[in-house]
């Protein structure tokens, strides 16, 4: 069982990146304002994103080589496209992440409700975390705060439930109207996770093998990777449910504002657990969004240096570190100036997220299935059928979407 735990690392990191704004904010509010209408669109996310997430692992131990690497091989100008997108997205997603974060620990630690001083706090000291740890402490770290976190919900949950006198239907709902079906492409986008994140993954897989005595075997990465894949379909159902228990048709919406939707966030485990949790919950709350925080800052300037190593074959000066500065000033940047509405921002960064999935879809299915990964690697017959109806889902989906806008 020791061994089983300690081998377990990059999938875990894949649910802490996941386990973040896309189910303490966006699950939380389908079930708040759907209740139970939008399981069908959370089951179908997992579903369908599930073959090109494992692609990003399956990939890294049967060639040794990142997903990066993998582009690289299917023309420059693919590497390229993927640098300006990531560019183009990293300070984004990395300030939705921050702000909420910043809310939490508004609300936990108090002192002020400067979300802009927070964040510059959080950023500061993901990197000191960064400078001096390195992956090991995400690696070890990660462990710890995810058993935390699922302990907490899932008791909370059972709680709501026994405690809730609420009827509920299983009626599925199909947004309509322009804030509605945005809302559902957002919640879409970063359910459990945008599909970039099957590039961190290689990397911190290949990192991984970096830091242990015997390489990983493609079999054991695919089942570190569904553990984290599982852990991050379960608590998001969770989430939902608590939305729905405790907020649906209660004529409560939650707040765009950072401190009060931390607030509100909290008050939905406190409300059933008791006052008395609310250190607790508080805690694990903000763990869990600093733990998103954390591996978000970790990832975006990891892949940053391996493409621009790639592209430009200058390791020196595009290093991790530089861009690790660029990736902190460029969030501190978005959240002073653009602050005033943290829902317009995580909406901006998840919608953007959905858009771009078929790029990396379509990506991973035509790398893992070609010639630049060995035969006996390449996946069956079932999931080539799962992964074709899953870029078709996410190319009609954008199409939809960019349709009724």
């Amino acid at each position: 069982m020791k061994k089983a735990f300690s081998s377990l690392g990059p999938g875990l990191l894949f649910a802490g990146a996941a386990i973040g704004v896309s189910h303490l904010v966006q699950s939380t509010k389908a079930g708040a304002e759907f209740g139970f209408g939008l399981l069908w669109a959370l089951f179908l996310a997992h579903i369908f994103k599930y073959p090109f997430f494992q692609y990003g692992p399956r990939y890294a131990s049967a060639t040794g080589e990142t997903l990066l690497d993998g582009y690289k091989k299917l023309g420059k100008g693919v590497l390229l496209s993927y640098y300006i997108l990531n560019f183009a997205t990293m300070f984004t997603i990395q300030a939705a992440v921050t702000v909420v974060t910043a809310g939490l620990a508004a609300n936990l630690f108090g002192f002020t409700n400067d979300l802009v001083l927070w964040s510059g706090v959080i950023c500061t000291i993901s990197f000191a975390i960064l400078l001096f740890g390195k992956y090991k402490v995400l690696d070890s770290l990660m462990k710890y705060i995810v058993i935390i976190l699922t302990i907490s919900t899932v008791l909370t949950v059972l709680v709501a439930i026994l405690n809730t006198n609420k009827g509920f239907t299983f009626n599925q709902i199909v947004p309509s109207g322009t804030a509605e079906i945005t809302f559902l492409i957002a919640f879409l986008g970063w359910m459990p996770a945008p599909l970039d994140i099957s590039i961190w993954h290689s990397l911190w897989s290949v990192e991984k093998n970096k830091n242990i005595f015997e390489k990983i075997s493609p079999k054991q990465a695919i089942f570190d990777f569904n553990v984290g894949y599982i852990g991050t379909l379960f608590l998001s159902v969770c989430f939902v449910i608590l939305g729905a228990m405790v907020m649906f048709k209660t004529g409560q919406s939650f707040s765009n504002k950072g401190a009060v939707f931390a607030a509100q966030l909290i008050n939905l485990y406190t409300k059933n657990l008791g006052n008395y949790a609310n250190i607790f919950i508080g805690i694990a709350a903000f763990t869990t969004m600093f733990s998103t925080t954390l591996t978000t800052m970790d990832a975006s300037p990891r892949a940053m240096e391996k493409t621009s190593f790639l592209i430009f074959n200058k390791k020196a000066i595009f290093s991790y570190w530089l861009w690790l500065v660029i990736l902190a000033c460029g969030t501190f940047i978005i959240l002073k100036y653009f602050l005033s509405d943290m829902g317009f921002l995580i909406k901006i960064a998840t919608i953007l997220s959905f858009l771009t999935a078929p790029f990396y879809a379509i990506l991973n299915y035509v790398l893992i299935t070609g010639k630049h990964t060995p035969k006996k690697y390449r996946p069956r017959l079932g999931l080539k059928i799962l992964s074709i109806s899953g870029i078709v889902f996410l190319v009609l989906f954008s199409l939809w979407f960019l349709l009724n806008f």
